[in-house]
């Protein structure tokens, strides 16, 4: 039987392989006019039927438009988020926390906590000072707490949505995923080094000084993989792009499924097999996608 380190090298390279149109994130070609046109968008828009996904490519690829009719059948709704280089962490952020609000899950709060806390301190380890990052861990605990019911502090799913869209808690919690990101990065850096040597051609310390922790900065299969993994949350990303899939029973979607390292046993098992955040990716951003039924509950 394949061990579980081998599986999470087997994921890797198999998304280390994928072309450059379908992982190139969230780059852009004239900064100053797509800045101003993405500042227009809320961080994290409001639920969409899929149907707008269907108009936006009316006059597009027909393959495109098949891949669409796929999508349609298996979600019920997509949120869009603004492409402003952070598109990768809002999207995981909001749906995560909606994912807590939903299902009241205190367990999974008490799990992340712990594993929040050893992110902390490897961070301390690797030799940041606590000043660097101890208001972004705060305010992400702060939200978890926030969403669980019953407390005086407790918030509705409204104001969640809103604090999702307000730039002081948005931006904090984006870079709360940042710092974790590049303390995973950093920590697993002779498992991570080949991949960032192969997309960057520069060191794990380079690369997470330049392309990790700065906002704005694109995000790839080694910040999701990195995420994942140190949060110990399965992400399933699919993929909307002009590549052909048709099977010979008609055309289908890829997707690919990030399973943190470490899942061995039958429940985390059962969890990653059907992860509970859902990215769409197109070359250059990520938005939320909302399966038609989770759980036996459309989400």
């Amino acid at each position: 039987m394949q061990n579980q380190n081998d599986t999470v090298k087997d994921d890797a390279e198999l998304a280390a392989s994928m072309s450059a149109e379908q992982w190139g994130c969230c780059s852009v070609e004239e900064p100053s006019f797509q800045d101003d046109e993405a500042a227009k968008v809320p961080y994290v828009g409001d639920k969409e039927p899929m149907s707008s996904l269907s108009a936006e490519y009316q006059a597009g690829s027909p393959i495109l438009l098949e891949k669409i009719k796929v999508l349609d059948s298996q979600y019920v709704a997509i949120r869009r988020t603004r492409g402003d280089g952070n598109c990768f962490f809002r999207s995981f952020m909001l749906s995560y926390l909606e994912h807590i609000l939903e299902s009241q899950d205190g367990a999974e709060v008490d799990r992340i906590k712990v594993n929040v806390e050893k992110c902390r301190k490897n961070l301390q380890s690797l030799g940041y000072t606590d000043f660097t990052f101890e208001d972004f861990f705060a305010l992400f605990l702060e939200q978890l707490d926030d969403i669980l019911q019953g407390g005086e502090e407790s918030i509705s799913y409204d104001e969640l949505v809103n604090r999702s869209r307000d730039q002081s808690v948005s931006d904090y919690i984006v870079m709360f995923f940042r710092f974790v990101t590049a303390g995973e990065i950093k920590t697993r850096a002779e498992f991570f080094e080949p991949f960032i040597t192969g997309l960057s051609n520069t060191t794990v310390d380079q690369f997470c000084k330049t392309s990790v922790e700065p906002m704005g900065e694109e995000s790839d299969h080694i910040h999701i993989t990195a995420l994942s993994d140190a949060l110990g949350v399965a992400i399933r990303v699919v993929y909307l792009d002009r590549s052909s899939c048709d099977t010979g029973g008609g055309v289908t979607v890829n997707h690919h499924d990030f399973v943190p390292v470490g899942t061995t046993n039958e429940k985390e098992e059962a969890s990653a097999a059907a992860p509970f955040i859902t990215l769409l990716y197109r070359p250059g951003h990520y938005d939320i996608l909302y399966p038609k039924v989770l759980n036996n509950v459309e989400k």
